[in-house]
């Protein structure tokens, strides 16, 4: 066999052979076909989008980007582990199919058309894994790299985005009479921005509004971008490029992925490519291209994915964690870290001015702020879109658990002055944000299981009830479940501290209360 018939090959066989069959849509269009198909329309039947992403995933990662971190662990019975080192770190070996982040991560994004950033040092297959990213989507090699933005500190809006012409800038009587020069990566599904840390910042702000808005716009005339996916790289994350990226822009990425340092026991592949003069990127198989219509039909078919009420308890009250703090406000709703970040407040005066409670149990005082929409609508679809990878019909657990440290990478800030990091057996974790999160994630299941919350949980009883209408409900059922909020409100709130969960729990009552308020005044008005 040839290199290029092995950089080439995509295995036959099923890259998990448990993957739950999905139900297949009817599309009317099947009406109008024959009875029988062949070539490639048989063949994109024959594979379902979740095993060709699969395929995708084990070429790159057997082939093309020589990653064996398989930091994405999963489980399928016990696993073994071993105790290594003075510091004693477990090493695991997973009993089941688990991934490279390196690898998966880009890949849910491609899926997903959502934005990821690879940080890391030079030479670690950042640009390379994304210019893949573009060969998936059909683009040419030399088209992808064409296209590719690279940041540097002389970047202008014209640059990134376009030049009016230069004889309409003379003759034009108005400005509808320029023409515009659009650059053509702006047109694209798949779009690169190279150390996007090196570009000056008024010109960030365009690139934002392309990212967050998809459009492009010089002297009043819109460039409509389509639904795209984004890669942009940068040496590290800290602000270590020539200009400091902007907050907005910084929100605007969904997942971080690191690349991880090169290991030399693979030099051996590093060797055959030098001596059959091959590059990956130049090679990749037709089976694993996504047309346009495949991107656009395997976006649908995550979004179907089921997040099971049990998951979705456990993320908000994960969420409902870090918020809270009681110094910040007078008036109940007010009593957050975002309110004391817009008020500019000195963070270790607020923390010093908190001390009600445990702080080392309390896993909102090892934050300094809490997590946004945007932040747990994103969690939810790479959740969704990980449990798809895997063949799933329903996000598991664990799906959530191993997707959400990239999700929060950079959104959920440690402060690291808090109890939880001066333990001895916590100092890794001041640097290792991703299993710092990942152990957040933890113990916030271990509390929602002591706490019994699965079978014993009143606030989500009454949330349900809510739920089910108020279409029929007389003012004297209306009186009474008011009456059970505001007995439940004086329960909750006698002799306890006040931690995130309780919090939350406390607003949901009050919403509860006003609706019922509100109803209640109707019913009478009637």
């Amino acid at each position: 066999m040839s290199a290029f018939d092995l950089f080439r090959r995509v295995s036959r066989a099923p890259t998990n052979p448990g993957a739950a069959v999905k139900p297949r849509q009817f599309d009317v269009a099947e009406l109008y076909q024959g009875p029988l198909q062949t070539g490639d329309a048989a063949q994109a039947q024959a594979v379902p989008l979740d095993e060709k992403l699969r395929q995708a995933y084990f070429w790159i990662v057997n082939n093309a980007i020589i990653s064996p971190h398989y930091d994405i662990e999963y489980n399928d019975g016990p696993a073994q582990s071993y105790t290594i080192g003075d510091s004693r770190r477990t090493l695991a070996l997973p009993s089941a199919q688990s991934y490279s982040s390196f690898i998966l991560l880009p890949l849910l994004t491609f899926a997903t058309r959502k934005k990821c950033l690879f940080v890391g040092g030079p030479g670690r297959g950042k640009t390379a894994s994304a210019i893949l990213m573009g060969i998936l989507a059909g683009y040419p090699v030399r088209e992808v790299r064409r296209a590719m933005q690279h940041g540097h500190p002389q970047m202008t809006i014209a640059d990134l985005l376009g030049n009016p012409l230069p004889a309409d800038l003379v003759s034009a009587q108005s400005m509808d009479d320029i023409r515009i020069a659009w650059r053509s990566w702006l047109s694209m599904r798949v779009k690169i921005v190279d150390e996007y840390n090196r570009i000056p910042t008024r010109t960030q702000s365009a690139l934002l509004t392309v990212m967050g808005d998809n459009y492009a716009e010089i002297l009043n005339h819109i460039f409509e971008c389509p639904e795209s996916a984004w890669y942009l790289t940068a040496n590290d994350d800290q602000g270590g490029g020539t200009y400091q990226v902007i907050e907005a822009l910084r929100d605007r990425i969904d997942v971080i992925v690191q690349a991880l340092a090169f290991n030399p026991r693979f030099l051996d592949e590093l060797l055959l490519r030098i001596e059959e003069n091959v590059r990956p990127e130049e090679v990749a198989p037709p089976e694993i291209i996504f047309t346009e219509k495949e991107i656009d039909r395997m976006v649908e078919e995550i979004r179907e994915v089921a997040v099971p009420t049990d998951v979705r308890r456990r993320l908000e009250f994960f969420a409902s964690q870090f918020e809270l703090s009681e110094a910040a406000g007078v008036q109940f709703e007010y009593m957050t870290k975002d309110t004391a970040r817009l008020s500019g407040v000195d963070w270790s005066q607020l923390t010093a001015a908190d001390n009600g409670r445990d702080r080392l149990k309390d896993l909102g005082c090892q934050t300094k702020n809490g997590v946004s929409v945007r932040n747990l609508m994103t969690l939810l679809v790479f959740a969704k879109a990980l449990a798809y990878f895997r063949g799933n019909r329903e996000v598991a657990l664990d799906d959530l658990r191993q997707i959400l440290p990239f999700v929060l990478h950079d959104k959920l800030q440690p402060d690291l002055e808090a109890p939880f990091f001066n333990v001895p057996e916590n100092s890794g974790f001041r640097t290792d944000r991703l299993s710092w999160l990942r152990r957040l994630f933890d113990l916030s299941c271990d509390e929602f299981n002591r706490l019994d919350l699965d079978r014993n949980d009143p606030v989500h009883d009454l949330s349900a009830e809510f739920g089910r209408g108020l279409d029929g409900i007389s003012e004297r059922e209306t009186r009474a479940r008011l009456a059970r909020i505001e007995r439940l409100v004086s329960e909750l709130g006698k002799g306890r501290k006040l931690y995130g969960p309780l919090y939350d729990d406390l607003q949901k009552l009050k919403y509860l209360h006003q609706r019922y308020t509100n109803y209640l005044h109707w019913l009478r008005a009637q």
